[in-house]
């Protein structure tokens, strides 16, 4: 980086520390997104209950998406499967409705932040729901889960209950 780019050591340091603030704060984006957890698609994939299939309907497939982390989720109840060839079919369908979303960089802030925050207080959740609620969090789209109970314990994540 040519010097006249270059950051003095004291400013990079409050410049990244002004990056992470702005990721544990970022604003939603202008476009509503909806973060579809486990259980909301395989409810979706089984068409039941009803209540989730009508609101899986009101939008549209650009403001849903999926994290990595569920879709690896699926793919190992697939594996795990003894109807295998079904959930792959199920699975395969679910996945050409609904994007699926790779974990951005921020994240990892989002998740560190969480973690400490759910330690501190007594309230771990389980690893991949950390890791769920760090990406809907970091990216400002609401949590769609029927998880509630272990979801609410996160700070500052939007969730809805579709069930």
């Amino acid at each position: 980086m040519p010097a006249s780019r270059a950051l003095p050591k004291t400013n990079k340091a409050r410049a990244v520390r002004e990056s992470q603030a702005t990721y544990l704060s970022s604003e939603p984006p202008k476009q509503l997104r909806y973060l579809l957890d486990t259980n909301i698609c395989i409810y979706i994939a089984k068409h039941a209950p009803v209540s989730v299939r009508e609101r899986f309907a009101e939008h549209t497939a650009a403001e849903l998406a999926m994290s990595v982390i569920t879709y690896g989720e699926l793919c190992f109840g697939v594996q795990k499967s003894v109807a295998k060839s079904k959930a792959q079919h199920l699975l395969a369908q679910l996945n050409q409705t609904i994007e699926v979303c790779p974990l951005p960089d921020h994240a990892g802030e989002h998740y560190g932040d969480i973690r400490a925050h759910l330690e501190k207080k007594g309230q771990v959740i389980g690893n991949n729901d950390l890791w769920i609620a760090a990406h809907a969090r970091a990216n400002g789209w609401i949590l769609v889960t029927n998880n509630e109970k272990e979801f609410k314990r996160v700070p500052k994540l939007q969730i809805e209950n579709w069930v």
